[in-house]
């Protein structure tokens, strides 16, 4: 799968909320309401990852923030598969936050 120009990805990013690019992947932190709430997210995000078989990779911080960075590691860049799984992890966190 061929990556996506810098160009592509500002546009995809448009469909996005809060999602943004950082020349490697695209990010986006998430504040949940406590710990257990955070690691509830995380475990949501691997069942997503799972079932795409794409595989972000996620950080916790701060008791309650979710760092999530995706890219298409045998791209070598952001392809349409990140794209789809963050729209998919932004669903999750609506009903998660």
């Amino acid at each position: 799968m061929k990556p996506f120009t810098d160009d592509q990805i500002q546009a995809e990013l448009k469909k996005l909320k809060d999602w943004s690019y950082n020349g490697a992947n695209i990010v986006k932190t998430y504040t949940l309401k406590n710990f257990s709430g955070a690691i509830g997210f995380i475990n949501a995000i691997a069942v997503l990852a799972e079932a795409a078989d794409h595989h972000p990779d996620i950080l916790l911080h701060g008791w309650n923030k979710v760092d999530v960075m995706l890219s298409t590691h045998s791209a070598n860049g952001i392809t349409p598969n990140d794209f789809a799984l963050a729209a998919k992890i932004n669903e999750t966190a609506e009903t998660a936050s």
